[in-house]
């Protein structure tokens, strides 16, 4: 089943942020998902199987490297257009 998600990664007391939402970015690039970023959230979407998992990934290599909160909204309704489709 096709499903999108959007994501937002908080890392908690760390020197910077770009590393942890770094990781997040690659985890879900690797797993094959469409991602779309965003300056507050990443809509990112895929088959279930890849999006669930990359999101437990996602936030195992998130989590080493300090404290941090991620909040995700599932849908199997809003879905992430393909690159260069305008959004309806």
């Amino acid at each position: 089943m096709l499903i999108s998600a959007q994501v937002s990664v908080y890392p908690l007391r760390q020197v910077s942020l770009s590393p942890a939402i770094g990781n997040v970015m690659r985890v879900f690039r690797e797993y094959g998902l469409e991602v779309e970023e965003g300056p507050m959230s990443t809509m990112i979407s895929g088959e279930d199987e890849s999006l669930f998992s990359a999101l437990k990934e996602a936030f195992r290599v998130s989590a080493e490297q300090g404290d941090v909160v991620m909040t995700v909204t599932i849908s199997n309704a809003c879905l992430v257009p393909e690159p260069g489709t305008p959004a309806s």
